[in-house]
């Protein structure tokens, strides 16, 4: 299975990357690491992953960081809506959903 990224998660996936680069050196390539390997788990088993509320969305969260991947199974892909911190605003992306 592939997936895909809302743009505005894809926005701040990449911030993340930069965020934790700039902290220190090959931090974000930890980060980025971690999220490869979340996503090749969540491609191999999609559903596995608990819900989010009643909704057909799903999260998958990093080890290392503190972050949910909010994601939705549609035909044969992932559709990415957030990589949302698991602690603040926990509900920011919800008006992502229908765009």
């Amino acid at each position: 299975m592939i997936y895909r990224f809302h743009r505005a998660a894809l926005a701040e996936h990449l911030d993340q990357v930069a965020y934790y680069e700039s902290r220190m050196n090959g931090l974000g390539a930890d980060y980025l690491s971690e999220f490869e390997q979340l996503m090749t788990r969540i491609c191999l088993a999609p559903e596995s992953y608990p819900r989010v509320g009643d909704s057909n969305l799903r999260k998958a969260s990093f080890s290392r960081f503190p972050f949910h991947t909010i994601y939705r199974v549609e035909r044969s892909q992932l559709v990415i809506f957030a990589i949302a911190h698991r602690r603040r605003r926990p509900t920011y992306w919800v008006g992502r959903i229908g765009t």
